[in-house]
């Protein structure tokens, strides 16, 4: 007994070790989770892509039993199922479909009714051309007394800008082709406001019917219109309008006469200016352009001609 009391007691404690983070479990579980999304993901793709009469025809399978399916009773299999043994299904409604199967969209244009529109665009943005102008040569209080001389219509060609002659206040020099300051001043307004649309420019000088008596041997009131024109054209230029926009600079003598009752009118003396609209600008650059005989004055002119007096035969403008 005594020797039991002495023997020593021994307490053995197993500790125990987790893999913790280190282990492998946790990726067994989440190879399953993913493998399981990827099966879900599957599924829904399938289901998305497969037509409606596709999905009527496969919950149809399932809702016939077996053995109504083996002895050939109604359901999958006969002539009455949605799924056909061959051959196109005419109850495809959704779902993904080949190029060909897609429906052919005819689209049509009208022609005139696209043209018209454009016509109205242009003629819009012609008229608030014509406004602008208006309104900076009313902003220049030194035009003010030649207000009267700048006339601006519509015409079948575009936007009309007509400066002329008055009695005692001409545009240019008399017999030359040197213009008065004012004249100038007139077309830098002009010319800086040009821009403001895309259309292009033609130019055209004019004369009264007084023979040209002075100047060089055979020169005449065509060569001094056709230099009064490009007098005109470079002043635009220096009041700011782009060279690229002229298309057309002609010189017509007295051959178009604005006052056809009174050939000797100052006011026949003129330099037109014609923004173009598109019709008049394709006929100018295939070289088809004619120039539109101007049927006499409008009503906005008509004061200006009973108002102006014929110059005595010996003048000249």
């Amino acid at each position: 007994m005594a020797s039991d009391e002495k023997r020593p007691i021994v307490i053995k404690r197993i500790k125990k070790v987790a893999g913790g983070h280190h282990g492998g479990a946790w990726k067994i579980a989440y190879a399953d989770f993913v493998t399981a999304m990827m099966a879900f993901f599957l599924l829904m793709w399938l289901l998305g892509s497969t037509a409606k009469g596709d999905l009527d025809g496969i919950a149809e399978y399932f809702k016939t039993p077996l053995k109504v399916a083996l002895a050939g009773g109604s359901g999958s299999g006969d002539s009455s199922s949605i799924i056909k043994g061959g051959g196109k299904d005419l109850t495809r409604s959704e779902g993904q479909v080949k190029q060909g199967e897609l429906p052919t969209v005819k689209k049509t244009v009208n022609l005139k009714a696209a043209q018209e529109e454009f016509l109205r665009q242009e003629l819009l943005k012609l008229k608030e051309l014509k406004l602008n102008i208006e309104k900076a040569i009313d902003a220049n209080a030194k035009l003010a007394p030649f207000k009267k001389q700048i006339l601006l219509d519509i015409t079948s060609e575009g936007l009309r800008i007509q400066i002329v002659d008055e009695l005692n206040r001409p545009m240019f020099q008399s017999g030359r082709a040197e213009l008065e300051p004012h004249t100038r001043e007139i077309l830098h307004e002009i010319g800086s406001t040009l821009n403001q649309v895309q259309n292009k420019v033609s130019l055209s000088g004019h004369t009264d019917a007084q023979a040209y008596s002075s100047g060089g041997k055979g020169y005449s009131n065509w060569e001094l219109s056709a230099d009064r024109a490009n007098a005109s054209r470079r002043e635009l230029i220096a009041g700011g309008m782009s060279d690229e926009k002229i298309v057309r600079v002609v010189g017509l003598s007295s051959a178009v006469l604005f006052d056809k009752s009174d050939p000797l009118n100052p006011i026949n003396r003129r330099i037109s200016i014609i923004v173009m609209n598109k019709k008049a600008e394709e006929s100018a650059r295939n070289d088809g352009g004619t120039v539109e005989v101007e049927t006499g004055a409008t009503d906005a002119m008509q004061p200006i001609i009973s108002g102006v007096s014929a110059l005595p035969p010996t003048a000249k403008h």
